[in-house]
């Protein structure tokens, strides 16, 4: 073993344990980084063939390694949009040109455009919600994916179309008596439109037993003094309507509306609403966003309406801890860690969201300052194996004096 070969250990190792130092404090500086994910410097020895009677020396090579597969601890918070992922996957992000990428940094807020972005301004990405309905969500590519964004999250107006009611009409009522109730719709343009029933007996008081125990009335619809109707309402002799479909209401400036009465009775007692419901909608601001386990992202209206909207994905790839970490706090994947796979929370082996919580960095403290002590200490002995084979090489030189 030469002289320059002590002195290229000591400078291999110095080198090594200065990689080791370098990661310590990066992960002492994103100590309170919600969702990083510690490095870990690992060496493997270089060694050299040597001969019978000498050593060739070689040194240690450091390699980085990313505890990105590691849970963090949990920390709650009072905002709606902290997010974080108990269990396994990340959630899909994308920077300014919308390229994807994978991230446990849940700390969204909304941005300018409605868009939730996290510390590192990457924005939130999930599958639309629209009438009920997921966008398709291919297992294998995140290019489905939209930015989730609360801006459009707002109500729009919803025309009525259909409605249902039902009502016990007093079967010891009078010939030409009448009652009445009303419902709410909306037109067009969410006005509200209300809707006056008006139920009429046209059963006669002298009648035989049999015709009068059958009965009949007639219903009435009138919007802004448009009437539609009347329309008849029959009853068999066990006082259950018979034979009732949907009836078609004019609403001015709106669809037209179709209302269901099937389930109306007519029996000796005093009229009693049963059933009144109409569809559409006015239009209203969100007051607040709600966020379930599954993912699914609810705006809560001003008039106390939930709408699902948004479908937050998770993603996860065989091997986390080989993916690529870039700035920002995400993650690539790599060659070394697999494809990306796409998935519903709490489904195929992915965990589920917890909304207003962030997920802490899982870097220990105590830990890294006695790593740190470690390589201060090994980087002083590797400079003295350095500064021993200087000297030996000087004194070496000093032989010709």
């Amino acid at each position: 073993m030469s002289l320059y070969g002590v002195m290229r250990t000591g400078v291999s190792g110095m080198s090594a344990q200065s990689t080791k130092l370098a990661t310590v404090a990066d992960n002492i500086a994103n100590a309170n980084t919600n969702g990083y994910k510690r490095a870990e410097t690992q060496f493997s020895s270089m060694i050299l063939d040597s001969e019978a009677g000498s050593y060739t020396s070689g040194g240690v090579t450091p390699n980085v390694r990313y505890a990105i597969s590691q849970q963090g601890a949990l920390q709650f918070t009072t905002s709606s949009t902290d997010l974080a992922v108990q269990g396994n996957g990340f959630f899909v992000v994308s920077d300014g040109t919308g390229t994807p990428f994978l991230t446990r940094a849940g700390s969204f807020v909304k941005n300018s455009d409605g868009e939730l972005v996290n510390a590192g301004g990457f924005k939130l990405m999930g599958a639309p919600i629209t009438d009920g309905v997921m966008a398709p969500l291919p297992a294998n590519s995140m290019a489905s994916l939209v930015p989730v964004t609360l801006n459009q999250l707002a109500l729009e107006a919803t025309p009525s179309t259909a409605g249902q009611f039902a009502a016990n009409l007093p079967a010891n009522s009078a010939f030409n008596s009448t009652v009445k109730s009303s419902l709410v719709a909306y037109d067009n343009l969410g006005n509200r439109k209300t809707i006056n029933l008006t139920f009429t007996n046209k059963t006669p008081d002298v009648v035989p037993p049999a015709v009068r125990a059958t009965g009949s009335w007639e219903v009435s619809a009138t919007v802004d003094g448009t009437t539609s109707g009347p329309f008849a309402i029959g009853f068999d002799t066990f006082g259950q309507s018979s034979g009732l479909g949907a009836f078609s209401i004019t609403i001015p400036g709106g669809a037209t509306l179709d209302l269901d009465m099937n389930g109306s009775t007519q029996v000796a007692a005093p009229y009693t609403v049963l059933r009144a419901a109409v569809n559409g909608n006015a239009p209203s601001a969100v007051r607040d966003v709600e966020i379930s386990t599954d993912g699914t992202v609810f705006a809560i209206m001003e008039d106390g309406t939930r709408k699902a909207s948004f479908r937050i994905p998770l993603a996860d790839v065989p091997s986390p801890d080989r993916m690529k970490p870039l700035a920002g706090n995400v993650y690539a994947a790599t060659m070394e860690s697999g494809d990306v796979q796409i998935g519903l929370p709490e489904n195929g082996g992915l965990g589920k969201v917890v909304a207003g919580a962030v997920e802490q960095s899982n870097v220990d403290l105590a830990g890294e300052l006695t790593a740190m002590i470690e390589a201060q200490r090994n980087y002083t002995a590797n400079s003295k194996t350095f500064q021993t084979g200087s000297d030996l090489l000087e004194l070496l030189v000093n032989l010709k004096r």
